[in-house]
């Protein structure tokens, strides 16, 4: 059975999230490390996918700096999304050639995880077809439709190694995704966890339901180490200079 290296960290700034991901990747690009999975939350910040659309971040850059938002244009595919405390956002690093490579597999496999997390909270989650992320059904106004989405996913696969991920919306600021067009999809809202279930949800319990089916979905050992320990060890593998 492959393992892969569970890491729990608080809130993090995006830049170093990211920093911390490419590391990771350029030591499994060469053969260095360890699959590894981050589970963390963020400060609020935008981040627009490759081919993302600057026109669906609605409020202005001054504005948004007024507010504390920063805004990232990053390497994984999708359109504009939010990212802030409450959300739990997961950076899996891992060499698909250990698992499929097939980069459709990937993203339903992720989404697979998040159904089951979710459902055992009851929440009954579902697909949508042709679109990307985990939804629910939610009575909203009629102009934006009857769907709201719960978790939203955004990956890289560069040689078979993947990074970006996935965020579920536990309890974030759900008013900072009126600042943007939620993943470029006018017809559909954002909801969160807390509001399905109307009542606060812990986030140590979401953690420990997302990294039990991740498990399970990508049949392998989740071994938790600490961030010290993570670093200890990309040092070790540090490409030569």
């Amino acid at each position: 059975m492959n393992s892969v290296w569970l890491v729990n960290l608080a809130v993090v700034a995006y830049a170093d999230a990211l920093a911390l991901q490419h590391r990771l990747v350029e030591a499994r690009k060469r053969g260095a490390g360890n699959d590894t999975l981050l589970l963390l939350e963020h400060p609020p910040v935008f981040t627009l996918g490759r081919n993302a659309n600057e026109a669906n971040v609605i409020a202005s850059r001054e504005s948004l700096a007024r507010v504390g938002i920063d805004v990232f244009r990053v390497e994984r595919g999708g359109d504009v999304t939010y990212h802030g405390p409450g959300q739990l956002v997961g950076y899996p690093i891992l060499d698909l050639q250990r698992f499929r490579l097939d980069v459709g597999w990937y993203v339903r496999a992720l989404e697979e995880v998040l159904l089951r997390a979710l459902a055992d909270f009851g929440i009954a989650a579902r697909l949508i077809e042709k679109l990307i992320g985990v939804w629910v059904d939610a009575p909203l106004e009629p102009a934006r439709g009857q769907a709201a989405k719960l978790a939203q996913i955004g990956a890289r696969i560069e040689q078979g190694i993947t990074y970006h991920g996935f965020a579920l919306n536990v309890d974030p600021n759900l008013a900072h995704f009126d600042l943007i067009v939620p993943c470029g999809i006018r017809d559909k809202g954002v909801t969160a966890m807390a509001q399905v279930l109307r009542q606060p949800v812990a986030m140590h319990r979401v953690r420990e339901r997302i990294a039990a089916h991740f498990a399970e979905v990508f049949a392998v050992e989740l071994i938790e180490i600490t961030y010290a320990d993570l670093l200890a060890h990309l040092e070790t593998t540090r490409a030569p200079e």
